[in-house]
C-alpha cells in the first residue's frame, strides 16, 4: 500500500492534521464502509462514505455515515436542484482519479460541489477514505468541511 495518495498530499499541503488507518479491503462486501468500520473497531456513524452524484446533470460529491442510506431528494435539495442520482462508477473514477472503493473527497482531479451530512459534523472525529482501497484517514470533521468547502446538510433518510 502506498504511503501517500493525492488525498493525503492535499491534506498535507493544506496543513490538515490526520491519521492514516489501514484495513483489509474486501471488494465482495455489500457495505464496504460498514465492513471498514468493523475492521478498525470504530462506530459506522464515524466512518463516512464518499459518494459521487449528479444533481440536475452536474457532478457533486456527498459524504455520509457508512451505516446510513442516502436520500436523493435531500441531495437535490442540498444543492438547490430538482433531481439527483448516483454517478455511474466509470464516470466517478474518471472524474475523481480514484477507483471505486477508494474514492476520497480530498485531492480529486476536478473540484466539484460537496455536501457533508450534518449529523456527522458533530462527531469528535470522522474517518474518510484516503484515496486507496484499504486506506482511511481520521481527522476533525470541521477540518474536512473546511478544506472541501463543503456545505453541511441533511443528506440521509
Amino acid at each position: 500500500m502506498a504511503s501517500s495518495t493525492q488525498a493525503t498530499m492535499a491534506l498535507t499541503r493544506a496543513d490538515i492534521a490526520f491519521t492514516m488507518l489501514h484495513y483489509e479491503y474486501q471488494s465482495d462486501t455489500e457495505r464496504i464502509g460498514v465492513h471498514a468500520a468493523r475492521a478498525i473497531g470504530e462506530p459506522a456513524s464515524r466512518v463516512l462514505k464518499t459518494l459521487m452524484v449528479e444533481v440536475n446533470g452536474k457532478p457533486a460529491c456527498v459524504i455520509v455515515p457508512s451505516d446510513r442510506e442516502l436520500s436523493m431528494k435531500r441531495v437535490a435539495a442540498a444543492f438547490g436542484g430538482k433531481e439527483a442520482h448516483m454517478m455511474r462508477p466509470n464516470v466517478a473514477e474518471r472524474m475523481t482519479g480514484y477507483h471505486v472503493g477508494g474514492i476520497s473527497p480530498f485531492g480529486q482531479k476536478r473540484k466539484v460541489p460537496t455536501a457533508f451530512e450534518i449529523s456527522a459534523a458533530d462527531e469528535p472525529y470522522v474517518i474518510i477514505n484516503g484515496g486507496q482501497r484499504g486506506l482511511l484517514l481520521k481527522l476533525a470533521p470541521e477540518a474536512a468541511i473546511c478544506i472541501l468547502e463543503a456545505i453541511k446538510a441533511p443528506l440521509v433518510s
